[in-house]
């Protein structure tokens, strides 16, 4: 086992996005691995003490202990509930 992680952490608006390239310690935690890249100093709408993460598009708490090359994703809030969206695209098909 080696003794640094090689990790990246996305970050991605419509307009813009950025993945920073870490060396981090074993045993570093996704909240920890966030900080260290310092890309919630670049993006004004990251709210770090509500941190929704995941690891490749699986949702992991803030303290999941990181392995080597994972990438650690910051994810946005919904815009729109994805049922309630379904839900009107069915009723406007309905009525026409």
């Amino acid at each position: 086992m080696t003794d640094r992680l090689q990790l990246e952490v996305a970050y991605a608006r419509p307009e813009r996005q950025l993945i920073v390239k870490l060396s981090l310690p074993a045993g570093t935690t996704a909240r920890e691995a966030v900080l260290q890249s310092g890309i919630a100093s670049e993006f004004a709408d990251i709210d770090l003490a509500q941190l929704k993460l995941g690891i490749f598009g699986k949702a992991v708490p803030a303290e999941h202990v990181l392995r080597d090359r994972d990438r650690v994703e910051i994810y946005r809030p919904l815009q729109a509930d994805p049922k309630e969206v379904r839900r009107r695209r069915a009723e406007a098909g309905k009525a026409e």
